[in-house]
């Protein structure tokens, strides 16, 4: 059983009906939903508080926030290497939630006290009258903005693998509940971002920043207090030193034997059975990345960088396999950060009278995470249970599968956002701007290619990684979205730069003139055609992947017993 190399608080072997199980993960949701009350509005408004508060020209604003951004997915990578090598997941958690709640009184006393940031002044009408934030106060600002990514990013890769964690894959019951876990993780996130969006964003507008901030800091020590209450519930993967380390003396060793033979005969491969407890679980010699192999040839050098086990081997052979899906996802999934933007953009320019009242440009950010959530609810307890009889998996579709029909979905958002975006050019033409309902059937495919893609790499990665790289393995799908929101930044740098010259020195995706940038033809119709060719390379990657775990249901226990 799985439950072997998991432990209790106390350090003693844990039970399947008193730890784990939904119960535990149960803490682990409301953290979830804590955090991203508080950091969803930050990364989605955080433009407005630097350029209107902070008065950082345009530029300077939007790339600080992407680097916000982009922090918080490169510092999933430390919570993740420091929870798998030398902490227990759940106390990196407590130890990095403290650092991102400092980050937001930072930025709470900063925004309440005027000393501490400019004066006010009116940006729209006189911007060179305003003081840009310097010295001192941007120092302060920079240091609250960056221990935010430090504690979120950590925590967030710990959360998805401690609460996989609370799941025996090996138990047919207790595998559908995984499968639901790493659903209904994502649900929380939306969840979460929901109610930010509604309530934080209202703060920010109506009661200033400062309360915002200090808000947010209370979200995640509640998150914190919640998660900590469920201690006796958990169980815990004990870490069990660098996995990068392990990977690494992986291809020393194999380059130092690079002209020995491997032994016809297995069982002189090396590796340790003497229950000395260093690896949770010991895997099997796969035929592929045979020059790997050879690290593990027993030649009499004992050394660590000199002779590896098999384990070893193949876990640094797991790396490799998910290399081509990992590369291939980041260029599936480059469209849908600047889709989402450009789509709210175009939302500020149509008609978003809804009764008598009108929809702010903002609160459209809800609309993809309302279907979000709604899709994931009605694809975990109604599609899943029916693809799970028709194809005999767990998951009703393999997480491969699961991640291509999130990319087919992204393309056709793309598609119908670019019919959509020529009608409302022409629209404005003929000075009758169109319905911000409109943009309703793009938000739906995003949410659907969200639930599929978003989720179906969080299990992949998750469940691929051995024992010792779950953490790792969690955070390599937030590193996926941080450098595709890159790519995309850069891409339109691209563009930019090659339409310039028929735009008098300025490119069609420049943002100065929303109606004169042509997003249906060079961005949407562009970025279509560059979906399709990502999903046919994902596909090219995906076909050849080879499972660790059988994908298909040990058990044929029904859905409704579970």
């Amino acid at each position: 059983m799985a439950l072997q190399g998991l432990v209790d608080w106390k350090g003693q072997p844990v039970t399947g009906k008193r730890h784990g199980g939904v119960k535990a993960s149960v803490f682990i949701h409301v953290l979830i939903v804590m955090a991203n009350i508080s950091n969803i509005p930050l990364i989605l408004n955080l433009v407005s508080y630097l350029h209107g508060t902070m008065h950082m020209g345009v530029k300077d604003a939007s790339t600080t926030s992407t680097n916000f951004f982009g922090a918080i997915c490169f510092f999933s990578f430390l919570g993740a290497f420091i929870s798998d090598s030398y902490i227990k997941r759940f106390y990196t958690i407590l130890i990095f939630a403290p650092i991102e709640i400092m980050g937001y009184v930072l930025l709470a006393c900063q925004a309440h006290f005027p000393s501490l940031h400019p004066p006010p002044c009116d940006m729209i009408n006189h911007p060179n009258d305003c003081s840009v934030v310097s010295g001192r106060n941007l120092s302060l600002l920079t240091l609250g903005l960056y221990l935010i990514p430090v504690g979120e990013g950590s925590m967030r890769a710990c959360a998805a693998a401690l609460g996989g964690d609370q799941f025996d894959g090996e138990d047919p019951a207790e595998l559908h509940a995984k499968i639901s876990y790493f659903n209904w993780f994502a649900f929380s996130i939306s969840l979460g971002g929901f109610v930010g969006l509604v309530f934080l964003v209202w703060v920010q507008d109506n009661e200033g920043w400062g309360l915002s901030f200090a808000l947010a800091a209370l979200m995640v020590f509640v998150g914190m207090v919640v998660v900590a209450s469920g201690l006796p519930f958990y169980r815990h993967q004990k870490p069990m030193g660098s996995p990068l380390t392990r990977i690494f003396q992986v291809f020393v060793a194999a380059f130092r034997k690079r002209k020995l033979a491997i032994p016809e005969n297995l069982m002189e491969m090396h590796e340790l059975t003497d229950g000395t407890g260093k690896t949770a679980e010991f895997m099997e010699r796969t035929p592929d990345f045979m020059f790997l192999d050879k690290a593990a040839v027993d030649n009499g050098d004992k050394r660590a960088w000199s002779l590896c086990t098999v384990t070893q081997v193949e876990e640094a052979k797991i790396i490799l396999r998910m290399m081509p899906i990992f590369l291939s996802s980041i260029l599936g999934n480059v469209s849908i950060p600047l889709l989402l933007s450009l789509t709210v953009q175009q939302g500020g320019t149509m008609d978003t009278r809804l009764g008598g009242t009108s929809i702010p440009a903002a609160s459209l950010f809800v609309v993809p995470i309302v279907f979000q959530m709604l899709t994931l609810v009605a694809y975990d307890r109604a599609i899943v249970p029916w693809l799970r009889r028709v194809t005999g998996r767990a998951g009703g579709v393999t997480h491969l599968q699961r991640v291509g029909v999130g990319f087919v979905f992204s393309v056709m958002a793309l598609a119908v956002a670019a019919v959509v975006e020529g009608r409302r050019r022409r629209t404005m033409a003929a000075a009758t701007p169109m319905s911000v309902f409109w943009l309703i059937p793009q938000f739906f495919l995003l949410g659907v290619m969200d639930v599929t893609s978003f989720v179906g790499l969080l299990e992949f990665f998750y469940s691929e990684a051995s024992a010792g790289m779950k953490s790792i393995g969690g955070a390599i799908v937030f590193c996926i979205l941080g450098v595709s929101s890159w790519l995309g930044s850069f891409l339109i740098q691209v563009v930019n730069h090659a339409t310039a010259h028929r735009g008098g020195g300025h490119g069609r995706l420049d943002g100065a003139n929303l109606n004169a940038s042509r997003l249906d033809l060079f961005y949407y119709w562009l970025l279509a055609v560059f979906g399709l060719v990502s999903f046919f390379l994902y596909l090219l990657c995906s076909w050849s992947y080879v499972y660790r775990h059988d994908p298909r249901m040990q058990d044929a226990t029904l859905d409704d017993d579970i």
